[in-house]
């Protein structure tokens, strides 16, 4: 009896001091440390001060609004131009170069995408085989503070007239007066396409256009810094 009494004891010792081995975490008392062979883990989960996570919040332009996409880096809204073409290898007066018309459209950032009607010229005789409408998308291809340069590809249908299909090719510079008006000079060339014929026709002219941005608008902000910056 005794003996089975001592072989216990002796195999507790054994493990107790087992347990003991440096380098394993052993049980802590109180406030003693505890010992382990694991390196310490990084505050990464601790949450930050509220106040350094506003401002980190406020420095990041997430504002979101009607005129932008909703990553809020592509500006979005309409547009209104009217537009004075003059035909300068065209024979006869004024009358049968001038080409007036009215575009309506929107523009996403740096991409428009616009819809005109007009005239082809303004003779009273046969004004009824000069009215078209046009689809007209124009890309910005550069630009320099109140500066820039657009490049637009057209196609349309000249109404009634015997060369019906027209398109068109044209580049412009483009002055911004202030955030919302903008004249450009334009020059370009026609395509009159028909079932028998077919013509081209070279203009120059003179743009006025119009910008629907909201007043106090992150897009109006951004324009106006950029357009100050610049110059």
């Amino acid at each position: 009896m005794r003996l089975s009494f001592t072989v216990i004891i002796l195999l507790n010792t054994f493990c107790l001091f087992g347990q003991n081995t440096p380098g394993r975490a052993v049980p802590h008392v109180g406030n003693k440390t505890i010992k382990t062979d694991k390196p310490a883990q990084s505050n990464k989960g601790a949450k930050e001060d509220p106040a350094v996570l506003a401002q980190k919040i406020a420095d990041k332009d997430t504002v979101t609004e009607k005129d932008t996409s909703k990553e809020n880096q592509e500006p979005r809204y309409f547009y209104l131009s009217v537009n004075t073409d003059v035909f300068v290898n065209t024979k006869g007066g004024f009358a049968k170069r001038f080409s007036p018309a009215i575009e309506f459209g929107r523009t996403y950032g740096i991409f428009d995408i616009g819809l005109s009607t007009g005239w082809t010229n303004t003779l009273k005789a046969g004004g009824d085989t000069t009215h078209f409408i046009e689809f007209r998308p124009t890309i910005n291809i550069f630009s320099k503070g109140r500066f820039a340069e657009a490049l637009c590809l057209g196609g349309g249908y000249v109404f009634g007239a015997q060369q019906g299909l027209m398109t068109e090719i044209c580049n412009s510079i483009n002055f911004n007066v202030s955030e919302v008006f903008a004249v450009a000079v334009t020059q370009g060339y026609y395509f009159y396409d028909g079932t028998n014929s077919s013509r081209s026709a070279q203009y120059m002219g003179f743009s006025l256009t119009y910008n629907f941005l909201r007043k106090h608008s992150v897009n109006i902000q951004r324009k106006r810094k950029a357009l100050i910056s610049d110059n």
